[in-house]
This record gives structure tokens, sequence and C-alpha cells, in this order.
């Protein structure tokens, strides 16, 4: 029997207005036009229950890695009622920087993470400049700080975290990258998170340019539609098109919290 459907969020926090579409595929693109990111936390709520999929990164972190900051994860979730205080389960797909920062906001959470990827953050993986690039060390200190704090819930590949939901690791982009598949109104939606940046790169099958491994990514993208009731039901980690395609969480929230478990808009 399938649980009540949950409601999913997408809460936007910040934006890279300087991507160009050469940016954001493996062997650049031809038409080299503008192709911006946004940057999002999620949401999942429903069943008594609500789960936070990623923490974002802060203020400071946008000056340092020249990202345009627009609100806090946490102003963001309060706008819909969450308050961070309350979580007690984040779900972190994995530890780069912009997903598994704000390490205070959720003071009473329990963090949850695959073994592999706390494994190649803290790893030999990272004496490479090019593979340590897309990680802080401040943050992978914050995490092995929770794990000695017994805050870290480890996870080997597919585990449910709730009926309804589970986490499934994908690997690609980061080597313990982990995908969220949550039971909605519309069937099973999968919030991808940087398993695929934008539509366009699982859609095209070109790759984002930032990855542990090219064939794990590709490989992915066939997961991600296994996993999801729909094609369209699969939600790509900072894709701007989502914020048109999906409706706004409230009225006066546009363009800041969507939808996804809604109905498309048209």
């Amino acid at each position: 029997m399938s649980p009540e459907p949950y409601e999913v969020f997408a809460v936007r926090y910040a934006h890279n207005p300087a991507a160009r579409s050469a940016h954001n595929f493996v062997g650049g693109d031809p038409h080299d036009v503008p192709m911006p990111l946004d940057y999002f936390v999620w949401a999942i709520r429903g069943n008594g229950r609500t789960f936070i999929v990623d923490t974002g990164f802060d203020e400071a972190m946008a000056r340092k890695r020249q990202r345009d900051f627009l609100r806090s994860p946490g102003e963001g979730l309060k706008a819909i009622g969450i308050n961070p205080d309350s979580i007690e389960d984040v779900i972190l797909t994995h530890m780069h920087y912009d997903h598994c920062g704000n390490y205070n906001l959720f003071p009473n959470a329990k963090y949850h993470l695959q073994d592999i990827e706390m494994a190649y953050c803290t790893g030999r993986c990272m004496c490479h400049s090019a593979l340590k690039a897309p990680f802080e060390e401040e943050d992978v200190v914050a995490m092995v700080r929770k794990v000695f704090a017994g805050r870290v819930k480890f996870h080997d590949g597919a585990a449910e975290l709730a009926p309804g939901i589970s986490v499934h690791h994908v690997g690609g982009h980061s080597k313990g990258l982990q995908v969220v598949r949550v039971w909605t109104r519309r069937g099973w939606l999968v919030v991808a998170s940087d398993a695929s940046h934008f539509y366009a790169n699982m859609e095209q099958g070109r790759a984002f340019p930032i990855m542990h491994s090219l064939a794990n990514t590709l490989e992915g993208y066939e997961r991600l539609w296994e996993l999801a009731s729909d094609r369209s039901n699969v939600i790509p980690g900072h894709d701007p098109i989502i914020l048109d395609r999906y409706p706004a969480a409230a009225q006066g929230l546009e363009g800041v919290v969507v939808r996804l478990d809604a109905d498309p808009n048209a």
C-alpha cells in the first residue's frame, strides 16, 4: 500500500548569471550562449515528516565562489512554513560546496550520506586539485564533526528513509552522489540534484564537465528515468527552467519557491 503523496518544493537561494552553454557540457557547445545556473535546496513534506535535501551555501561562500546570493536557504524554507530548527532529517546528495554548506542551519537534524562520498572527500582523491575543486575544507571538516557527534546516518547504495522516500547512489558527478525518489500525486518523482545539472544534460546525453566519472554520469541518466514514473518527473539540480515549469508554492513566492509535485505549467 502506497503512503499518502508527499509535497516537494524547490527553494532557490543563489544564481550564477555568468555561466554560458560552453561551460555546461563536456567538450563545450558550438553556440556558446548564456546559460545561467540557479542554486536550490529541496524540501519534502508529508506523512508527518519533513526532509530537507541539501543545505546550500551562505553569503560568504557566494562571495568566495563569485555567485549571486539571493537569500538564506533557511529564509526560503520559512516562507513555506518550515522551521529549520524542527528538521530531523537532512539528505545530502553529495559534498560539493553548494550542497552541504550552512552546516549550523539544522541543529537538530541527522544527515543522510553515502559511505562512498565521505570516503571520497576525505581520501586520496582530494590530493588532486582538479578533483577537490568543488569541495570546501571547512564543509568536510564540519561533516566529520557530525560523524563523531553521532549525527550522520550512512547508506551504501539504495535505502528507504521512510515509506515513499528513498535514496539511490548513482555517482558520476561526485563519486558518492545520491538521488532522492519520492512518492507524489504525480507518481514517483526524482530529485536528481547534480546527477543532471540541466534538463539538457540528460535529454541530450551531454554531461556537465565537473565529474568523477563520465561513464557513471551518462549511465546515471538512464537510472534517473528508471526511478521516475515519467521522464518529466526527474528534476535537475541547477536548471532555471523549473521556475517557469512549476507553479509558485504560494502567492508572492514566484521565482523563490516552486511546487514540484504540482502539475507543470502549460
